[in-house]
């Protein structure tokens, strides 16, 4: 069942929770990819119905070029779950930005403890600010019992369980593996506007990230960030953003290692004027 209006929405969300069913929630910007459909199908494993949202947020994009370009293409993601779950156990929510904002799209402001500063946050501004605008008011319209985000996009997922504990909402958030392409490319909406050339050309992204943990391994986090900046230097059709290395708790960027901690590299890359993030687990 597809529901254009939140008010719509609840009356059926209502209806579950009278029969005491499990919702496990799939929040989404649609153009739909198998990474998408892992997450509905973890969400559907563990919970009687599965309810995923297709929504385009003006509020988290920092470039309206950005904005204007992000595929969109509601019909075809509606059919790709129907396909792959069905309809009997499957809701799903397609708003406009006047059922989410009315008339003035604009964002509340967030504090995540700092995990909104650095990386993304540093480099987007207001971005998690849009991000959690638009899952608050999700999470009280849908009231899941679980929601599931991919871990590709690692520095939202540490901020989504920080709002969720700010709000004090029973909402567990389950992080999810990060779905990659047969050539390593993490799978993403934003890989539908490469050529299939740059698609495999940014398959490169993966492999820095794959070097730099095994570098990481015998060699200091300056020196192993020098080696992944200089691997860019001679790609011609790849412009690196930024590559850093943080405490996976903080998100902090490090300059040491410390013995019996968790370290992530995060990576931010262009190409066809796509903007493409990865992450990876180094220790």
């Amino acid at each position: 069942m597809v529901f254009k209006t939140h008010k719509t929405l609840t009356s059926k969300v209502k209806e579950f929770k009278t029969k005491g069913l499990s919702t496990g929630f799939v929040p989404t910007m649609g153009a739909l990819h198998k990474g998408h459909l892992s997450l509905m199908e973890q969400a559907l494993e563990s919970n009687d119905i599965l309810a995923v949202s297709i929504f385009v947020n003006p509020t988290q994009f920092d470039n309206t070029g950005d904005l204007e370009k992000y595929p969109r293409t509601v019909e075809q993601d509606v059919s790709l779950i129907y396909e792959a779950f069905g309809k009997e156990k499957v809701i799903i929510y397609t708003p406009t930005v006047k059922d989410i904002y009315g008339h003035s799209p604009v964002s509340k402001k967030y504090n995540y403890d700092g995990l909104e500063h650095v990386m993304e946050g540093a480099n987007r501004p207001g971005h998690f600010d849009g991000v959690g605008t638009i899952l608050e008011f999700l999470f009280h319209k849908v009231q899941p019992d679980a929601a599931y985000f991919g871990e590709k996009d690692f520095q939202q997922l540490q901020i989504v369980k920080k709002l969720v504990e700010k709000l004090e909402l029973p909402i567990a958030i389950i992080g999810c593996a990060i779905k990659r392409e047969p050539h390593g490319l993490a799978m993403s909406s934003r890989n539908e506007r490469l050529s299939s050339d740059s698609r495999e050309y940014a398959a490169f992204i993966h492999k820095s990230l794959v070097k730099a943990r095994a570098h990481f391994k015998n060699h200091s986090i300056p020196d192993t960030i020098a080696m992944v900046e200089s691997l860019y230097h001679n790609q011609s059709r790849l412009k690196l953003e930024y590559f850093t290395i943080t405490s996976e708790e903080t998100l902090v960027p490090v300059k040491r290692k410390y013995h019996k901690h968790t370290y992530r590299a995060f990576i931010v890359a262009h190409i066809e004027d796509v903007r493409l993030i990865d992450n990876l687990r180094l220790s």
